[in-house]
């Protein structure tokens, strides 16, 4: 989409999302996530998303590939993926990520399983926030509702699935010595998938 197709303020200013201006002029300010308030500026893009901030000279936004490249030779990690991971059973996004845990919000849609699989490097706790969660831990399968949470050994066999008519809501707290998404072993998976 070119800006300047795009219905402006009076100002010559368009907005898309939560966002606030003061004294500014000819410029494209999106926000998908958080505010973005910009004072006096003028001519410049600001796109912000989950995964990164751009601001740049309108006259130089065609040269985001520089950027691109240098993302590529600092083996940046969002070269490789979103923050926002779409699966075929939902999405997941990482909130936050330390040296031994990461915290991940899961949308799994009605009707849809994750792969019964194993971590050999963490261990999970899951919180339940909207909707209700099937849970496999080993060999026990129970629900946890809204409010409730369970507990995923490191090692332990385990799927979750949402047997609801509505999107389940959680909210993952993963820990341990290796978080990649590479450490899933998976034994079943009606997708068919056999990495992660």
């Amino acid at each position: 989409m070119r800006w300047r197709t795009l219905p402006k303020d009076e100002s010559g200013n368009v907005v898309r999302g939560d966002v606030l201006l003061h004294e500014c002029h000819d410029t494209l300010a999106f926000s998908e996530n958080r505010l973005v308030a910009c004072i006096g500026v003028e001519n410049v893009v600001i796109v912000e998303t989950s995964d990164a901030v751009l601001v740049a000279h309108q006259d130089k936004t065609q040269e985001v590939k520089h950027i691109v490249d240098l993302l590529k030779k600092r083996n940046r990690p969002e070269i490789r993926a979103h923050r926002k991971i779409y699966r075929p059973w939902g999405w997941y996004d990482s909130v936050d990520m330390g040296e031994r845990f990461q915290v991940k919000r899961i949308v799994v849609n009605p009707g849809a399983a994750l792969s019964l699989q194993m971590h050999h490097h963490r261990a999970e706790h899951w919180i339940v926030v909207r909707g209700t969660a099937q849970v496999t831990r080993a060999d026990k399968t129970f629900l946890v509702s809204e409010n409730e949470s369970t507990f995923i050994p490191l090692g332990t066999p385990h799927r979750l699935e949402n047997p609801g008519r509505v999107p389940l809501e959680m909210i993952e707290v993963q820990s341990g010595s290796y978080l990649g998404e590479d450490d899933i072993v998976r034994f079943e998976d009606k997708y068919g998938r056999k990495e992660n």
